[in-house]
């Protein structure tokens, strides 16, 4: 009789933890919550808002948080939550990258302010109107002359003026006060769109060598 009653309880147990256990399985199924797609999206615009104001901002991390925000109003908040969360990554990153190479730059003397300090980018910008040649003056370098108003307004741009003045430029980090460098006017949406990614992923730099990067996209 005793071995029968400690095999019932065994049992009751058992049958407990199985029912715990699908409901666990349930809540997990469920997926993401409303809250929870909310929230990610929320995270995602504050870390993209940072990246903008540090003029680091990629330009399609607003299109993925607006697919997010459309996810959610769908009431699809698991690819909300998906797509807020890529944004955030590449805020995060566009952040990472733009203090590295603010770093780099203040490390060679080429600048001396921080990125927060520099002008806005103009994500969009377009090639046409401004200044068509630039003469180079002590501090600058292609990275801050890309920034300015009536150059691009976008310091990503800069391996459009490497490109364009690749005869007199052999370094893309080594300009020389002096120097008149031509600003390209004509570059289409893809040859905007390749500088700009080339800018970011370019890889380690030095000042005095050519690196293989800058060589790989010249030759694009």
């Amino acid at each position: 009789m005793k071995f029968n009653h400690l095999f019932k309880s065994f049992f009751m147990m058992m049958l407990v933890l199985g029912l715990l256990a699908g409901c666990a399985s349930t809540t997990e199924d469920e997926g993401a919550s409303q809250a929870t797609a909310e929230q990610a999206i929320a995270d995602a615009k504050s870390t993209n808002a940072q990246a903008k104001k540090m003029n680091a901002e990629w330009r399609d991390t607003a299109k993925i948080i607006k697919s997010a925000e459309e996810a959610l109003a769908d009431g699809d908040y698991d690819k909300a939550v998906e797509l807020a969360n890529k944004a955030q990554r590449q805020a995060e990153l566009a952040m990472k990258q733009a203090k590295e190479q603010e770093a780099r730059l203040k490390e060679s003397g080429a600048i001396s302010g921080a990125a927060e300090d520099t002008a806005p980018i103009a994500n969009d910008a377009a090639s046409t109107g401004g200044d068509d040649s630039y003469e180079v003056v002590g501090g600058d370098n292609l990275w801050n002359i890309s920034a300015k108003d009536r150059i691009y307004a976008n310091p990503y741009q800069w391996p459009l003026i490497y490109k364009a003045n690749r005869s007199q430029i052999k370094d893309a980090d080594l300009i020389h006060p002096g120097q008149v460098l031509d600003i390209d006017r004509s570059a289409s949406s893809a040859d905007i769109n390749a500088a700009v990614d080339h800018a970011k992923t370019r890889g380690a730099w030095s000042v005095g060598s050519t690196e293989s990067s800058d060589d790989a996209y010249l030759a694009q």
